[in-house]
């Protein structure tokens, strides 16, 4: 065999086992061809969600599952939705695909699937067996207790030591052991056989024989008996349909329900309410779980002895009861019982359920038929193997009632009472409120089609009695609000104030009153020349000219007092406040660096140039490089967009989807740097030369003048080998400098190059004819080389239509001249 041949066979042999242990793991699906998912609400669909991620499943692989438990089509897409319900609603955090097309898995345990440990993620579908859930670890309820005093019930028998004693005018204590043929020696009194006897039966025994041998008990004697060594133990075997099948050694006090709690109960085919309890090779005693669970009754419930036998067979028949039960589940039927019987066992009806009729899904032959049984012959019908009965609810809608909504004191649902007309319906309600539009109002009526009619009526004529309406069932009354019928009326005040913003309207509300709501005004804020604004409805459309607003202008007084002001406000007006023509707020500048003074400096004068800052701040110092100086200044124009004195977020964002795609198209290697793009560049050599000149710029609020020290290195960054700082030399090029960095790397763009210089100006390489000419490099200075753009090639595909775009091109060329010819 070659290496070709092993290969394709190790495969086969992968793929055949994984298909085997897929195979295996199919046939412990549950059967899920009876299941209805309307019976489930959202948390049982949860819990079987859980179960499925737990194991490893996604959303998609679960409804997979589900189909090959024999889920049906309909009954699976009701499922999907279900489930892509409650993820959406849950937002449940790395949840798979929903959709039954497909799915991503979840942390897929290959084990979780392929061991004989399968999870049963549909267990929360599965209806419960009732009363299954009684024996099970979860519940404590038959836990065998020794630590209690001996019942007078206890049966008496060997290996049993029993504390005798008589006490009172005369005192006597025995300790007889039960010996195996179940008797006891009392010295003095004899023997006595006490085996198989209460320890009441057993009392009263050894009282007789102590009286007949001279014992003087009563007249101030007391007799006691009691256990002396502890309760015994027994073993009971317990076979059949058991969780845990075996022999238990068990106290001696134990019942039935002790020894099936340690047992872990019937299992799913194991019968409930047919339990024997065999003693000596007879039936003894036959239990039936229900009569406990159901009325409390443990008379079958018996004390256990040395060598019972518990057997639980099969149960014969089982029905399942859902829908609007109180306790939904399969029950066990025995003979002679009726539906009404397993009504009771399920705790009767829910509030909602539909009672007069039940569904029941029999099973007929090779198939099943569906009957209804009426509330008379509940107690007539005998359950029959299979049958599944279905209680539904009551109809979702209303014999009496209608809906009145609107402009009403008291909106609702109301009895349809005998001769109810509309008037007497609003009446009911308490009666109109004041807004009530009285034109016009409207009623939806249901025809017997289920389609509706809208009847539109005359208030006005409803409340004179001039006209009226009798009401039908699910008439739907709606009575509008003259301010439904309306925009909400508000007006808006913006500028000098404390809080501007739109408010409610009143009527009667003055530039005074809208002011006032808004806070006040504001620092500086003058209460002359207040602006109005009003909307007009009677524009002329044809000319260019034509107003948009009527603007008015208002003095008010400037602590709001009352005043004989008349103007009014109206609907959508906006008012707006200006600041006083002489209140300016302090302004502030920094100077950093080599000046004698440095910090910051308040603007006293509107003319207030660099030359003034410097001389201010005490001049330069003598280490100054003037060169360097640079003017930091945030509000200039950046990317092109205009900035004054204050940002929006669309010019932030405007600004950074710039700067982002110029970061995109010249990328250097390291990333180090951005450009500068705040600073301001200024000659500062030239303004000291010729203060107040027209390069000596006027400061502005938060400007930052920086002078630097002189500095002797050129810093290289961008598309170089090793980006770092060179010792400047004045002998020494552009392109030398570029060297010291190790030179270009091999996606360097080397035409835009440029130098950025301490004063924050900025010059690129230039053409002359085909020779680049690098800038200037100056000490602190620093060179920048970009990265060159992505380069998108032709594909072989687009290469080939080029070649046959020319070709066809060639071949008319060809053509043509031929014909010419």
């Amino acid at each position: 065999m070659n290496k070709f041949n092993l290969v394709v066979f190790l495969l086969l042999l992968v793929v055949c086992c994984g298909a085997v242990k897929q195979a295996s793991a199919q046939t412990n699906l549950p059967n899920l061809s009876s299941v209805n998912i309307d019976d489930y609400n959202d948390q049982q669909i949860k819990s079987m969600m859980q179960q499925a991620q737990a194991a490893g499943l996604s959303d998609a692989e679960m409804l997979q599952q589900a189909h090959n438990a024999g889920l049906s089509d309909i009954n699976l897409q009701k499922l999907q939705v279900r489930v892509k319900q409650i993820r959406s609603k849950e937002s449940v955090i790395n949840s798979a695909d929903s959709s039954a097309t497909g799915g991503r898995r979840l942390n897929y345990k290959p084990d979780s699937l392929d061991n004989g440990n399968q999870r049963d993620i549909f267990a929360s579908l599965r209806p419960k067996i009732f009363g299954a859930d009684l024996f099970s670890g979860k519940s404590k309820m038959f836990e065998p207790n020794i630590n209690i005093a001996t019942p007078v019930n206890y049966i008496v028998g060997p290996r049993d030591q029993l504390n005798i004693n008589v006490y009172g005018k005369s005192i006597h204590d025995w300790s007889p052991v039960v010996s195996p043929d179940g008797s006891i020696n009392i010295s003095g009194v004899g023997i006595l056989n006490v085996s198989g006897k209460t320890i009441e039966n057993v009392t009263s025994l050894i009282k007789d024989r102590l009286i007949a041998n001279n014992y003087a008990i009563g007249n101030g004697t007391s007799l006691s008996v009691t256990l002396g060594n502890g309760i015994r133990s027994i073993r009971v075997r317990l076979v059949g349909q058991l969780v845990r099948p075996s022999t238990y050694t068990l106290p001696s006090l134990a019942t039935v329900f002790d020894a099936l709690y340690m047992a872990g109960g019937p299992t799913e085919n194991g019968t409930l309410r047919q339990i024997d309890v065999i003693r000596n090779n007879n039936i003894i005693r036959t239990l039936d779980v229900y009569d406990f669970l159901v009325k409390g009754n443990q008379k079958d419930n018996i004390a256990l002895q040395d060598g019972d036998i518990i057997r639980v067979p099969t149960y014969r028949t089982r029905v399942e009861l859902a829908g609007q039960v109180k306790i939904p589940a399969l029950f066990e039927v025995l003979p002679g019982e009726s539906l009404q019987n397993i009504l009771d066992y399920a705790g009767g009806f829910t509030d909602s359920a539909y009672t007069a009729r039940i569904k029941v899904s029999q099973i007929i032959d090779q198939q099943r038929r569906l009957t209804d049984i009426v509330e008379a012959d509940y107690k007539n019908y005998i359950p029959l193997r299979g049958d599944k009965f279905t209680v539904e609810s009551v109809l979702n809608r209303f014999e009496n009632r209608i809906n009145i909504k609107g402009a009403v004191f008291r909106p609702g649902d109301y009895e349809l009472q005998k001769g109810l007309t509309l008037s007497k319906l609003i009446e009911n309600a308490q009666g109109l409120k004041e807004d009530a539009f009285m034109d016009r109002g409207t009623i939806t009526r249901l025809k017997p089609d289920n389609s509706t009619e809208l009847i539109p009526f005359n208030l006005k004529n409803i409340i004179n009695k001039t006209g009226d309406i009798p009401l039908q069932r699910e008439d739907s009354v709606y009575i509008a609000s003259k301010f439904d019928l309306r925009d909400k009326y508000t007006v808006a005040i913006n500028g000098s104030v404390r809080k501007p913003g739109i408010a409610a309207y009143a009527d009667s509300m003055g530039v005074a009153d809208l002011i006032l709501r808004a806070g006040g005004f504001s620092e500086g804020a003058s209460p002359k020349r207040i602006k109005v604004a009003r909307r007009i409805s009677d524009a002329d459309p044809q000319s260019k000219s034509g107003k948009v607003a009527d603007v008015y202008s208002v003095d008010v007084d400037s602590q709001l007092k009352l005043d004989n002001v008349n103007f009014v406000l109206k609907p959508f007006d906006i008012v707006s406040v200006y600041s006083s023509p002489g209140y300016e707020k302090q302004k502030t500048v920094h100077i950093e660096g080599e000046v004698l003074y440095p910090g910051p400096y308040p603007i006293e004068t509107k003319n207030e140039k660099i030359s003034d800052l410097i001389a201010v701040a005490g001049g330069l110092t003598a280490s100054a490089d003037i060169e360097g100086g640079s003017l930091k200044r945030d509000n200039i124009a950046i990317l092109g967009i205009d900035k004054n004195k204050s940002d929006t977020a669309a010019i932030a964002q405007e600004r950074a989807e710039q700067f982002n795609r110029l970061k995109k198209t010249y990328k250097d290697s390291t990333d180090s740097t951005q450009p500068r793009n705040n600073y301001v560049g200024i000659d500062l050599p030239g303004i000291l030369k010729a203060p107040g000149s027209g390069i000596d710029i006027l400061l502005e609020d938060g400007d930052v003048l920086r002078i630097p020290k002189k500095e002797q290195i050129v810093r290289v960054n961008g598309e170089v080998l090793y980006p770092s700082a060179v010792v400047y030399d004045q002998a020494k090029s552009f392109n030398e400098y570029i060297l010291n960095a190790g030179g270009l790397a091999p996606d360097a763009l080397t035409k835009r190059a440029y130098v950025v210089y301490p004063n924050g100006t900025v010059k690129g390489t230039r053409k002359f004819l085909f020779f680049n000419v690098r800038p200037e490099v100056k000490p602190g200075s620093e060179i920048y080389v970009p990265k060159k753009p992505p380069h998108v090639g032709n594909t072989a595909q687009e290469i080939l239509s080029f070649t046959a775009g020319f070709a066809s091109l060639a071949a008319i060329i060809l053509e043509i001249l031929s014909l010419s010819k």
